[in-house]
């Protein structure tokens, strides 16, 4: 079977992720990897879930927990997520919440939802690797989104023809890779962008409660519904997520976006997997209402530190020529190498000799560009591996 000959094109647009493959370095015990930009297991909330899990199998709950469900999710959840929305600005109801499975999957729908072959979404330079892998099958052009850029509306339509330009995405808090974050100024000048080109924005904010420093900035969809004063009035589209704060392996996300948009994209989960998990939305539930808000600021105090031990160590052994973001939160650091030096080239070795993991810059940006730069996540680790880890790495690029 000459499978290359029945498959669409699209597939000519997807290939494997390199963070998920460069996972598969954890379970080798002689790596230090800062690759991966995953939670530290030893923090999951896991008696809360056990318990929750009991509860959710219960006589009393299993006839729902083990059920199918509205594909718009658990109410009880959704009413949880709305109420969290209004205390970061963003009034709301259940009707403004779609569950999904994990926010990787929202970007999927809204992709699928939004972007015709030939399409263009505007995207950071460098942007997150999981959002050009779910925007790829919809066979989309990018175009790179600066918000301090002196572009006019017209020069992206220009720019995108025969197509049109679809939506802007980010995440504008710590950004995945960059660790950097959108100010208010630009957060208001993407809004006046988007209604000149009449364009949807999709904030990823699956990092947006992992602040450890800095004033908090509130999210663009608060600063729209600010201007416009209902959420129903909104372009901005909200993607957020469990998976950094509580358990990623129960893959539960969510959507927050005007009623008209969520009905859409109930469409998209109908046709895909018709709901999420009913069960660990209920646990996910029982965990969210009762350790949320104690959870999350343990959180931040233990990443926020680890941050700080390796911003320290980047200090004491990056050699000339490399610089680095200083992230007010989230998981990574972002490092531009000298030019010349090739970031999967010095993965290839490292590997082999100094024997740590990092992810290599060019995977992040759409037109392969960016060898130079490498991410970091500093999630993991306490101070004796991030010395050693980083110590390693400025004897590699050294030499």
């Amino acid at each position: 079977m000459h499978w290359e000959q029945i498959l669409a094109t699209r597939m000519t647009r997807m290939k494997a992720s390199e963070i998920r493959e460069l996972l598969k370095l954890l379970d080798q015990p002689d790596i230090i990897s800062f690759a991966g930009g995953i939670p530290d297991p030893a923090l999951f909330p896991a008696q809360a879930f056990r318990q929750a899990m009991g509860q959710a199998l219960s006589d009393a709950q299993c006839a729902t927990s083990l059920q199918y469900s509205v594909s718009e999710g658990y109410a009880p959840l959704r009413d949880w997520i709305a109420e969290q929305m209004a205390l970061i600005g963003v009034p709301c109801t259940r009707d403004n919440i779609l569950i999904t499975s994990g926010s990787q999957q929202a970007l999927d729908y809204l992709g699928k939802l939004m972007l015709s072959p030939g399409d263009t979404a505007l995207v950071g330079w460098p942007t997150y690797l999981g959002a050009l892998g779910a925007f790829n099958a919809y066979e989309p052009r990018y175009d790179r989104l600066d918000p301090g850029s002196n572009r006019e509306a017209q020069d992206f339509r220009d720019a995108a023809a025969p197509g049109r330009v679809k939506f802007a995405y980010l995440s504008a808090d710590f950004a995945n890779p960059t660790g950097v974050t959108l100010d208010q100024t630009g957060r208001e000048r993407l809004l006046d962008m988007a209604e000149d080109l009449d364009i949807a924005i999709i904030e990823d904010a699956a990092y947006q409660a992992l602040r450890y420093d800095g004033e908090a900035v509130p999210p663009i969809l608060a600063t729209e519904i600010a201007r416009k004063g209902d959420i129903e009035a909104c372009r901005t589209i909200y993607c957020g997520s469990f998976s950094k704060t509580l358990a990623p392996g129960l893959r539960i996300g969510w959507v927050c976006a005007a009623s008209p948009v969520i009905g859409r994209l109930v469409l998209m989960k109908q046709a895909a997997d018709l709901h999420s998990s009913t069960l660990n939305q209920i646990a996910t539930h029982l965990v969210a209402r009762e350790h949320f808000a104690a959870h999350v600021p343990m959180l931040r105090e233990t990443y926020g530190r680890r941050r700080d031990l390796m911003l320290a160590a980047l200090e004491r052994e990056m050699p000339a020529g490399v610089s680095w973001t200083r992230p007010e939160g989230g998981m990574f650091t972002w490092l531009t190498l000298p030019e010349g030096t090739d970031g999967a080239e010095l993965l290839a070795r490292s590997l082999k000799t100094e024997k740590i993991a990092f992810v290599p810059g060019h995977a992040f940006f759409p037109d392969g560009t960016g060898r130079n730069t490498i991410r970091l996540s500093f999630t993991l680790h306490e101070k004796p591996m991030v010395d050693e880890g980083i110590a390693r790495l400025g004897r590699l690029l050294r030499g």
